[in-house]
């Protein structure tokens, strides 16, 4: 056989029913096993709430089974409501650091210098919108930052922790 007949291209979504499972406090991952990520975002969060220590350690827990243990994540501090500097989940420190960048994601870090950026949804978003935006994250080609999806995808004006919006 010819090599176009045998190879076949990735898929650029996940299967449907993937997307039908998702419900709010869960995480939807892309996850690639090479050096080379193609897409801005490797995944997408939709937590229940804006309090980072109820949240926070299901997303770590579930984190830690695919890609090994999590040293720190980085937030968004106006996306949360008080935000401690470290947090122990499952006997180990996970340090958070926190700016206002308003950019709507999660960086989570694995070692020394393993990044995984995720699309932090609104608690508040619609079952749809999150869905909707949570393929859009996961895509192998998303080339559009976190902050613009959410625009387009969610909802023009999403309310914050702090009470602003954004647009």
């Amino acid at each position: 056989m010819a090599d176009s007949e045998d190879s076949h291209p990735a898929p650029l979504l996940l299967p449907d029913g993937i997307h039908q499972a998702v419900r709010q406090g869960t995480a939807l991952l892309r996850l690639e096993t090479t050096h080379s990520r193609t897409g801005l975002l490797d995944g997408a969060w939709w937590p229940h709430s804006r309090n980072i220590a109820t949240e926070l350690p299901a997303l770590v827990k579930a984190l830690t089974e695919h890609l090994g243990p999590i040293t720190r994540v980085g937030l968004d501090a106006s996306a949360w409501n008080g935000l401690p500097t470290r947090l122990v989940i499952d006997d180990r420190v996970v340090h958070l650091d926190s700016d206002p960048v308003g950019d709507d994601t999660v960086l989570i870090t694995r070692g020394h210098n393993d990044h995984f950026a995720l699309l932090l949804v609104p608690p508040d978003a619609t079952p749809d919108a999150a869905h909707a935006a949570m393929a859009r994250a996961v895509r192998a080609d998303n080339i559009t930052q976190a902050s613009q999806l959410l625009v387009a995808v969610v909802d023009p004006v999403h309310p914050r922790a702090d009470g602003q919006t954004t647009s």
